[in-house]
């Protein structure tokens, strides 16, 4: 596929609506489609010893993942982006910049696959990390000491959608000489870009928003410098995590309407949210798009939008389990970011890998339940809620 110019080369400030579309790679120069082709290809014919026509073998580089590791990188605004066969690959690849002795900070109620690759395989290596409320930039800055590399930041936390300050957090790590790592899953380039605040490397479960209909796997990452770049390409070949050319396109094709998508999932998510927060069998809500959030101040400043998660505590009287139970036209199961709503129970699921002492210390209880607000229509996602509370009072 003849590279052609990337929307960055051809305008200096296109709007983020249009790169979802055009950005990256933009269609296929040769014959003019407008989808990038899928290369479905493992190797490449090349023209002679140290004669190649830009690929070599898809592990390196496939001209469907390309496109979309341009696009990424785009709208994120990095130097260069990767894709890989899983948020869990693309966060195990970025470690993977780092040795033995180095330690991370970590955001306190993280993703429990982030903490259980953190505390299970990388730990065998002698990488160690530390969780902090990040939130609390005091807390941040009296965890470091010469051991820290990097800190791990998601804002919003999944699932107590706790904010941190990306641009003062980045300026302590900085202070300290550690990298900031910022997964941006949650928010997507549409509604934020920790990059812009100072973070060095963001990266995504695309599984999730950036996919948009639960029907792939795929992580990416971005970073801010060519000298990362270079390494993390290096890990990316070496170790062999890559996405597969059709998921790649799968991926391009789901992110055209991320900002049409993004934009009914934030509408929905405020009307569910302001319901639940006068519900009675809502004892606690966390979603940093209500004023009563601790972080919500933060995040109007950093982002576009507060996102479309959010967790809440039933209240005393509702049983947990008759309400997961209870949802109809909710799924009721793993994952975020699809055009379906999804309610998840994160002790028993996403953060079943984090202790339970932990867990109930930041607040991950067992009556917790994470919900993604899709794009259905409110009044009926409202009614299944009701009647899933209904179901649950004991």
């Amino acid at each position: 596929m003849k590279k052609k110019e990337t929307m960055s080369e051809q305008d200096s400030d296109p709007a983020m609506s249009t790169l979802f579309v055009h950005g990256g790679i933009d269609g296929d120069e040769r014959t003019g489609a407008v989808s990038v082709p899928i290369y479905q290809t493992s190797t490449y014919r090349q023209n002679g010893i140290n004669e190649n026509r830009g690929y070599e073998y898809s592990r390196t580089g496939n001209p469907t993942r390309e496109a979309l590791e341009k696009l990424i990188a785009e709208l994120e605004g990095g130097t260069h982006g990767f894709a890989f066969a899983s948020g869990m690959a693309a966060i195990t690849a970025v470690i993977m910049l780092f040795q033995t002795g180095d330690r991370f900070l970590v955001s306190s109620n993280v993703y429990g696959g982030t903490f259980r690759v953190l505390d299970k395989v990388f730990r065998n290596f002698g990488i160690e990390f530390r969780t902090v409320d990040t939130s609390d930039l005091g807390q941040l800055e009296k965890g470091f000491d010469p051991s820290v590399k990097a800190i791990i930041v998601e804002s919003p936390t999944n699932p107590l959608l706790q904010i941190t300050d990306i641009g003062a957090a980045a300026s302590i790590a900085k202070k300290h000489g550690a990298l900031t790592i910022v997964d941006n899953t949650f928010m997507t380039p549409y509604l934020q870009r920790p990059l812009e605040l100072g973070a060095d490397i963001v990266v995504h479960s695309a599984t999730k928003y950036l996919g948009g209909h639960s029907d792939l796997i795929a992580g990416l990452a971005v970073v801010a410098d060519r000298d990362l770049g270079e390494r993390l390409h290096f890990i990316q070949n070496a170790t062999g995590g890559i996405l597969e050319p059709f998921d790649s396109w799968l991926l391009i094709r789901g992110i055209k309407t991320l900002g049409v998508r993004m934009d009914r999932h934030v509408e929905n998510a405020l009307v569910i949210a302001h319901a639940l927060e006068r519900h009675h069998a809502v004892k606690t809500i966390y979603y940093p798009g209500l004023e009563s959030s601790s972080g919500y101040e933060i995040n109007r400043r950093q982002a576009k939008a507060p996102g479309a998660i959010l967790s809440f505590v039933l209240a005393d009287g509702y049983d947990v389990g008759r309400f997961c139970k209870g949802v109809k036209l909710i799924t009721f199961g793993e994952s975020l970011g699809g055009v379906e709503s999804i309610l998840t129970h994160p002790a028993t699921m996403t953060h079943a890998a984090i202790p339970s002492e932990i867990r109930q210390k930041v607040g991950i209880v067992d009556n917790l339940v994470r919900l993604s607000v899709g794009i259905e229509d409110t009044d009926d996602l409202l009614h299944d809620l009701e009647k899933a509370f209904e179901a649950s009072r004991v």
